[in-house]
């Protein structure tokens, strides 16, 4: 490795070993990762955990668990940083070196956008987009951000329906998750960026104003002023670009005016969600319920976490649920590829689409089921719903669900973080 791409690329800073001999697939995104490191871009992972209630506090692995560092000796290094490392919320021992250095990986700080007609000449019909909606003065205003671009730069500092908004991709555990970029409505706006670092492979963002560094699973800053303050969520939807051009017809694009040159449409991780893959970077145990990298919807209310496989939803299609006293139902349908399987995302494998929204509707609780053509009715109206959680035909056309915050990701991050969640069987319907 010392005379590696990434090793001539960041002679400063030792890239990070993997922790059991690569197999196959993780060599080949391995050295992929080591090209883009040589051209200064890097390759940070990410994992990440999501609840109804918003980000959860509790860290992804407890200090002292398998994997987990339990001394306060920083292994990363400090120079040129100004944070305040006497104040931190986890054991400094748990963060690691991703390689890159500080926004190594760059954050795209003057988003541009497009048309959705300018952006159909360069996404194909079920490339995944970051679907985020703001309320307006003039009502919804929606955005797609497509992965084409996220896997390159992993945060958007963004406004949004004039509300500032910050939007994440991690590459390593797929997980798309959109905050507030205040604290306080009317406080000061914070600018994010890539530390370089990890925390039991989870991204860790520095905030520009108070060089805290911040959890992407939990929008929590770990370390630094800002210590246990947490960013709000945003509701945000992993969608196929057909599915967003239906829903959303009058919303717009992340450009790929970014302002960097990058090959946008190549996956830079090439077979990394392959379903037997050993998760990267990752030093916690798997559960054993699942492959590591099979694609489940995460949520978790209250006390209560559960895990639904897509391999399980694209059976089942809907799942009426009651989690933590919540009333909900996880919608799933296909039209939507991998941004992590082949070389190129256009010819990656259709991997499905999934949304989690609130059953209730003018005080009338629905109960939905597959209408047999992607798409979904309820029982008490007999209104046909999209994964989006539109109504699109009958009584209800034209009315939207309320959505949950939710992740989709991969299994052994959403099992780590939640080693007693409930893994929803078709039995449980």
């Amino acid at each position: 490795m010392t005379d590696s791409p990434y090793h001539r690329s960041h002679v400063d800073r030792p890239a990070a070993s993997l922790r059991s001999a690569p197999t196959p697939h993780r060599a080949r995104w391995t050295r992929r990762r080591l090209l883009l490191s040589a051209a200064g871009i890097g390759a940070l992972g990410s994992v990440g955990f999501w609840s109804a209630k918003g980000p959860q506090p509790r860290p992804l692995l407890a200090a002292g668990t398998p994997g987990a560092a339990a001394d306060d000796e920083l292994r990363v290094a400090r120079s040129g940083w100004k944070t305040d490392f006497t104040k931190h919320s986890v054991p400094l021992g748990e963060i690691t070196s991703g390689g890159p250095p500080r926004d190594g990986i760059p954050p795209i700080d003057a988003p541009q956008y497009v048309a959705i007609t300018e952006a159909d000449g360069w996404l194909e019909a079920r490339e995944p987009v970051i679907a985020v909606v703001g309320e307006g003065s003039a009502g919804p205003v929606a955005r797609a951000y497509p992965l084409q671009i996220m896997v390159w730069h992993e945060i958007v500092n963004d406004v949004l329906a004039d509300k500032p908004t910050l939007v994440t991709f991690c590459p390593l555990c797929n997980t798309a998750i959109a905050f507030d970029r205040r604290l306080d409505p009317d406080g000061l706006v914070y600018d994010f960026g890539t530390t370089g670092n990890l925390r039991f492979s989870d991204l860790v963002m520095w905030d520009r104003q108070t060089e805290s560094w911040w959890q992407q699973l939990s929008g929590e800053a770990i370390v630094g002023a800002l210590t246990g303050r947490r960013l709000t969520p945003v509701p945000a939807q992993i969608l196929g670009w057909e599915a967003f051009k239906a829903a959303y017809p009058a919303g717009d694009v992340l450009s790929r005016e970014t302002g960097h040159v990058r090959p946008y449409g190549d996956n830079p991780y090439p077979g990394y969600d392959d379903i037997d893959s050993t998760p990267f970077l990752f030093e916690g145990n798997v559960d054993g319920r699942l492959a590591p990298m099979e694609r489940v919807v995460g949520l978790a209310v209250g006390d209560e976490a559960v895990a639904y496989a897509f391999a399980a939803l694209a059976v089942q299609r809907a799942v009426n649920e009651r989690v933590g006293g919540q009333d909900m139902v996880v919608l799933y349908a296909p039209g939507a590829r991998s941004a992590l399987d082949a070389a190129t995302i256009a010819d990656s494998r259709d991997t499905g689409q999934a949304g989690v929204f609130h059953r209730s509707l003018d005080d009338r609780l629905l109960t939905f089921h597959p209408d047999g053509n992607d798409r979904f009715v309820d029982l008490e109206t007999g209104t046909i719903w999209d994964v989006t959680g539109r109504g699109v035909d009958g009584v209800l056309a034209g009315r939207t669900l309320a959505p949950i915050p939710h992740t989709v990701v991969f299994w052994f991050a959403w099992a780590a973080a939640y080693p007693n969640t409930r893994l929803w069987t078709a039995s449980d319907a």
